[in-house]
């Protein structure tokens, strides 16, 4: 039996896929824990510079399994409180995995889905997808993703996709922010592999610092100019930093780069 959830690593570039097609791709208690292993195991593979995030099939994923939820409504508060911290912990963990992250979506995405499209830095999709957030017609709310989506697309826009459980259509998700490049589903994969192209000719270590600052300002800085002050100066004398310089200087590619 195939597994639900598969890493592959080819080279710099990991691909975590949801593979679950039959189902949609929806999630429950088992495929979050090995969604998390599989993000914790990138973390130790030093020569992975960029994650994508895909599934099989038609749909990107519809959210929370049926029977997961089903299961989950007859067990304690307290049993629903951990279960609830473990996608809490899968969605923490994909917003500060340390590398790039690009989620390719090629169908739709619903209530969950959204929050894991929300907790990468780049979000590809094909213009035919569609996005829900339905949790409030269940008698729910989007809390543990509320945190990601609220950040990538505000909380105005929050009040209204929250509250009604609108089904929204790849260009409005685009014009509010939860997607960055629109596509025709055939040129999917072609436009991610551009991407992961792009994010290859930065230095590893620069991209990791530059996704570390980002999150920095959002959090809020003390001294912003001391900060950033050091970290350019770090990266400037770093062996990267050199590399990098001296590489322009002479017109010449910087090693990182693959020839």
């Amino acid at each position: 039996m195939e597994s639900p959830v598969v890493l592959t690593i080819a080279g710099a570039v990991a691909r975590l896929t949801l593979n679950r097609a039959d189902k949609h791709n929806a999630f429950d208690d088992e495929i979050i824990a090995l969604l998390i292993s599989k993000l914790e195991e990138v973390k130790t593979q030093n020569e992975v510079r960029v994650l994508v995030l895909q599934s099989t099939g038609k749909s990107f994923s519809a959210g929370a399994d049926l029977n997961w939820m089903k299961r989950m409504a007859t067990l304690s508060y307290e049993q629903n409180m951990d279960d609830a911290r473990q996608l809490a912990l899968l969605m923490h963990t994909l917003n500060t995995l340390p590398i790039p992250t690009i989620v390719k979506v090629q169908g739709a995405s619903f209530g969950g889905a959204i929050g894991l499209i929300s907790c990468c830095d780049i979000a590809i999709a094909s213009d035919k997808a569609k996005f829900c957030l339905s949790e409030v017609k269940l008698g729910l709310s989007p809390a543990t993703i509320g945190p990601y989506v609220v950040q990538a697309v505000g909380a105005r826009r929050c009040r209204q996709l929250f509250l009604t459980a609108e089904l929204f259509n790849a260009e409005q998700a685009a014009d509010w922010g939860l997607v960055h490049k629109l596509v025709a589903s055939e040129q999917l994969e072609q436009e991610v592999d551009s991407t992961i192209n792009q994010i290859l000719q930065s230095g590893p270590s620069a991209s990791k610092a530059t996704k570390t600052l980002i999150a920095d300002i959002e959090r809020g800085l003390d001294q912003p100019a001391e900060h950033t002050a050091e970290l350019i100066a770090r990266l400037r004398v770093s062996e990267e930093g050199q590399a990098g310089l001296t590489a322009f200087f002479e017109k010449q590619s910087a090693p990182w780069i693959k020839q």
